[in-house]
């Protein structure tokens, strides 16, 4: 996946700006691997229940692949290693939400076994991922104290 020229100088600027605070470290969520797999996510999510003629599950489904992202880009420009140690547990138990609707997918026909076991195996993976990086933050804001 390229990152955008003017990510880039979007990033470089906020760096630039940023006065840092407790060494916690500047981020641009667009450079975290975990927000750009989870961008992947939503784009397979999307494709796969595009016709979907139920709309409420369709909706929900696509809601909380989103709230994987979307947290994972908040938690990164909140401020904060507390604060985005929060935003990635939400994220974290969106993760669980879109693995367990992926099964209900598989047992109601809307998807084959296949293809609903790759889907969890990303989550999964991107869930994983997530945790890595929460444990990360919290071993730095214990040795910063």
């Amino acid at each position: 996946m390229n990152i955008s020229l003017w990510s880039i100088v979007y990033c470089l600027t906020r760096i630039i700006d940023h006065k840092y605070q407790n060494s916690e470290v500047m981020r641009c969520f667009e450079e975290l691997r975990i927000w750009q797999e989870a961008r992947i996510l939503v784009k397979e999510i999307y494709s796969i229940s595009t016709n979907w003629k139920d709309f409420g599950f369709r909706d929900q489904l696509q809601r909380a692949a989103i709230s994987i992202m979307n947290n994972i880009a908040e938690g990164s420009d909140s401020g904060s290693d507390n604060l985005f140690s929060r935003y990635l547990q939400i994220a974290k138990g969106s993760c669980g939400e879109v693995k367990s609707m992926l099964y209900v997918c598989e047992d109601i026909g809307y998807l084959p076994s296949h293809q609903a076991a790759e889907l969890r195996n990303r989550v999964y993976n991107i869930s994983s991922a997530i945790q890595k990086l929460i444990d990360y933050l919290r071993t730095q804001s214990n040795s910063n104290k």
